[in-house]
């Protein structure tokens, strides 16, 4: 008897519809993972009880953990549906969407909140025009070392989803973004900015909400030191929170 693989889904047509479960039996294949074993049922949209179906909707683009885009709860866990293989999972293989975000459909959910709070601490590096300003300040090999693993950064949310301080009672930016700020106030031409994005942690929402469960490190695909840059972030953010009030 052939081998086969068995996905449960949770399904959702629309945001304001019913989540339901669906089963789905698969042949297995070496190699599988649960990207490829959702194109599988896009091809041929059956049930495991053999009843035609809608393809499942998801979110995927570069298949090598690169863009961020296909996370979602496998077996109850965040992580990246395309390095999730199917050999190494426990069946029957649970797929969910992310329960901190709004769903769309199905596996798909919106995540732009994430994108709300870089721009809400300048996650950027800020450039005066679009002129040729020559070479930018010289970067040493220690600097860059210590600002490579924050730039790993792939926007998947999977430290948000598993974080418990990330809810709509907190407000909580997450731990992407305060990695981010350590990131660009670490960088000579970002730290420009460093002052406004410290007080933009500060506020609500801010740092002091992190109760540093550490979850969002267990989680991270791209194996991000989160709880490092989230230690650094709040020694800067009370340095400057200390220089404010006496400024004032």
């Amino acid at each position: 008897m052939a081998r086969t693989v068995i996905l449960k889904i949770k399904r959702q047509d629309n945001p304001a519809a019913q989540p339901h479960w669906e089963e789905f039996e698969l042949t297995w294949k070496p190699g599988m993972n649960v990207i490829s074993s959702m194109m599988e049922i896009a091809a041929n949209p059956v049930t495991r009880e053999r009843k035609p179906t809608t393809s499942i909707a998801y979110d995927s683009n570069c298949l090598e953990e690169v863009c961020g885009s296909c996370a979602m709860l496998i077996n109850g866990r965040a992580r990246m549906a395309c390095s999730a293989l199917v050999d190494k999972l426990e069946q029957p293989i649970t797929l969910e969407p992310f329960t901190k975000f709004p769903v769309i459909r199905d596996l798909q959910v919106d995540r732009s909140v994430l994108f709300e709070n870089l721009k809400r601490v300048k996650a950027w590096v800020p450039v005066d025009g679009t002129y040729d300003l020559g070479s930018g300040p010289r970067v040493s090999p220690n600097e860059q070392e210590h600002a490579y693993p924050l730039s790993r950064c792939i926007s998947c949310c999977c430290c948000m989803e598993a974080c418990p301080q990330f809810n709509e009672k907190t407000g909580f930016v997450g731990a992407a973004t305060i990695a981010q700020v350590r990131l660009f106030n670490q960088h000579p031409t970002g730290k420009a900015l460093k002052h406004e994005r410290l007080q933009a942690l500060m506020g609500d929402g801010g740092i002091q909400e992190c109760g540093y469960a550490q979850n969002c490190v267990e989680v991270c695909p791209k194996d991000i030191p989160l709880t490092t840059a989230i230690a650094d972030t709040g020694r800067e953010v009370i340095k400057q929170a200390f220089k404010d009030f006496f400024r004032s």
